[in-house]
C-alpha cells in the first residue's frame, strides 16, 4: 500500500476480540483493513459534525445580528404554528 503511515493504537480487549473475529470470519483480510474502514466511517461523521458546527455558528451569529431578544408566549406561538400546519394541509401544501 503506497503512501501510508504506520501507527500504533491501543484498544480494549473487547475491541481486540471484535477485530480478531472480523478477520477470522473472512469479512476482512487484516486488522488494518478493519481499522481503515472504521477510520473512513469516522472521517465522514467528523466532516458532517464539523459542517453542522459551522452551520450552528452561522445561525448563532445571524440570531445575534437580528437584534435584541423579545419575550415570546410559547403557547401562543405553538397554537399559531398548529393553525398554519392545519391550513397548509387543507391546501395540499
Amino acid at each position: 500500500m503506497a503512501n501510508v503511515e504506520k501507527i500504533s493504537v491501543s484498544v480494549t480487549p473487547q475491541h481486540a476480540d471484535l477485530l480478531r473475529d472480523a478477520v477470522g470470519s473472512g469479512a476482512y483480510a487484516s486488522a488494518s483493513e478493519v481499522i481503515r474502514e472504521a477510520m473512513r466511517d469516522w472521517s465522514a461523521k467528523w466532516q458532517q459534525r464539523s459542517g453542522d458546527i459551522e452551520k450552528l455558528r452561522g445561525m448563532w451569529a445571524e440570531g445575534k445580528a437580528s437584534g435584541a431578544a423579545t419575550p415570546v408566549d410559547f403557547d401562543e406561538t405553538l397554537a399559531e404554528a398548529r393553525q398554519e400546519l392545519t391550513a397548509a394541509r387543507r391546501h395540499g401544501a
